[in-house]
């Protein structure tokens, strides 16, 4: 039930198609008798600038998050940013203060070491590629980096992408190996397809799934579709993977906290989502 008191969440992004997070909010904000929605929102990269600061001069507007393409352009909108947007140089949460200050958090790179820890991959010591630099993958590179892996290989059809994330995680985090290179997962202990590659049909994999080895643990954040056929792939080989949507519930929790509403559990916002509708 929607009426004057609901406070709005905003899911800015674009396209809006494959947006999963309304299916899990608004269940949980109903069965907890929160008086809150998330709002999908169609904002093209041309007018998101001026879209994000009039949003917030909405009243009942408790925040928004932010999703592609704008999880990068946004972090220069900020006022303030959290420790992991300055690192990830991304952002994926934005809160108003009562002075009027625009706050940024990032909380998918913290999702995704979330979920694979509880799957049981030990990150520390290990190495990982990332294919995908954009605003997703920082974020889960710079909170690899956080949980201890040793070497992490970066790659991106954006060169300068690549690089300059590499350069934020030395500085950061100069004890672990950063270098980039083609995406070869020869070597590593996780693969990581932080691309917008398996949301359609027919998009090429974003790695030779042939050089996969048994036992290498495979994460995906297409959350489109369940089972992408690169995680299909990956599976056959022996792999163990984690599905795109694992990230967002392992996400949620801090992202309720970051707005000041009742957090919960992966696990409850996992049996009231309604992915499947």
């Amino acid at each position: 039930m929607i009426n004057g008191s609901t406070e709005v969440i905003a899911h800015l992004g674009f396209p809006t198609h494959a947006f999963k997070a309304p299916l899990v909010y608004n269940p949980y904000f109903a069965a907890a008798g929160i008086n809150a929605v998330v709002v999908p929102m169609g904002c093209r990269a041309e007018h998101f600038p001026k879209v994000l600061r009039n949003l917030f001069h909405l009243e009942n507007v408790r925040g928004a998050l932010i999703t592609m393409p704008h999880k990068v352009s946004v972090v220069e909108l900020l006022d303030e940013a959290s420790a992991g947007v300055r690192v990830a140089g991304a952002c994926n949460a934005v809160r108003r203060t009562p002075d009027g200050r625009l706050v940024g958090d990032q909380f998918d790179g913290a999702g995704f070491v979330r979920g694979i820890e509880r799957k049981g991959l030990q990150l520390a010591g290990a190495s990982a590629l990332v294919v995908g630099c954009g605003g997703v993958g920082s974020a889960i590179a710079a909170s690899l980096a956080a949980a201890g892996v040793a070497r992490i290989q970066l790659h991106d059809v954006s060169e300068r992408s690549a690089q300059t994330l590499a350069e934020r995680l030395q500085v950061h985090y100069p004890a672990v190996q950063v270098s980039l290179a083609v995406p070869d997962p020869v070597g590593h202990d996780l693969v990581v397809n932080a691309t917008p590659l398996g949301m359609n049909a027919g998009d090429p994999l974003p790695i030779d799934v042939t050089r996969l080895a048994p036992g290498t643990f495979v994460g995906e954040v297409v959350m489109k579709t369940e089972m992408t056929a690169f995680l299909q792939a990956a599976k056959a080989r022996g792999c163990t993977v984690q599905v795109g949507s694992d990230m967002l519930f392992e996400m949620i929790p801090p992202y309720l906290e970051f707005f000041g509403l009742p957090s919960t559990t992966p696990d409850r916002l996992r049996a009231l989502a309604r992915l499947n509708d």
